[in-house]
């Protein structure tokens, strides 16, 4: 069973900004108890305060995220990533992410009758998933990724006007083999998203 949960989130920065010339995301969203999932996004880039600007100033947000899901669920073989990713800059000076995050992997728990208390299939079919989140943390994977091929860090590059594929592979430290592993080279156009997975150091 597999359950998507939406994170939305407005990023305020201190100046404002004309573009953004670059950006990245990635998590270190993990099961961190039998049905507690916790950690964070990062989300990383460059941006520039006016179109004549030649600098390309650094930015880094992190962003906690916290989710449990219902007993009622065996979560010993799930998998949490990112699912999809895109951005918009609001009024020069707020910018727009929006994460989709999966759960892959649910199982629902079977329940066995009790003698004197009969369980209700109907009733046990109609429960959903129980998702509780932060206040301030809303709820994003790669369903192409191949399980015999998983990396241990997955990252979602958003292509710019300034990317090449030689930058790309140079920013990440990978191959071209394991960028076209995910990807379609042939398709680089600006706003597109690329997968970038990279083995844990």
């Amino acid at each position: 069973m597999k359950k998507l949960i939406p994170f939305q989130k407005e990023l305020k920065f201190d100046q404002n900004i004309y573009e953004i010339t670059s950006i990245s995301l990635e998590h270190t969203l993990k099961l961190v108890e039998e049905h507690q999932i916790s950690g964070e996004f990062i989300i990383s880039g460059t941006y520039k305060i006016t179109e004549a600007s030649i600098n390309f100033d650094p930015f880094e947000y992190k962003l906690p995220f916290d989710i449990s899901i219902d007993k009622k669920y065996n979560t010993q073989n799930i998998e949490v990533d990112i699912n999809d990713f895109y951005y918009e800059l609001i009024n020069n000076e707020i910018l727009s992410v929006n994460i989709e995050v999966v759960i892959d992997g649910l199982e629902e728990v079977k329940i066995e009758p009790e003698i004197k208390k009969e369980v209700q299939k109907e009733e046990v079919e109609n429960r959903e998933v129980q998702i509780t989140e932060n206040k301030d943390e809303t709820g994003s994977i790669f369903e192409n990724l191949d399980d015999n091929e998983r990396y241990s860090v997955y990252k979602v590059h958003v292509i710019t006007e300034n990317d090449t594929v030689e930058s790309i592979l140079q920013k990440y430290e990978i191959t071209r083999e394991t960028l076209e592993a995910y990807n379609d080279l042939n398709d680089m156009q600006i706003g597109n998203k690329l997968i970038i997975a990279q083995s844990e150091n």
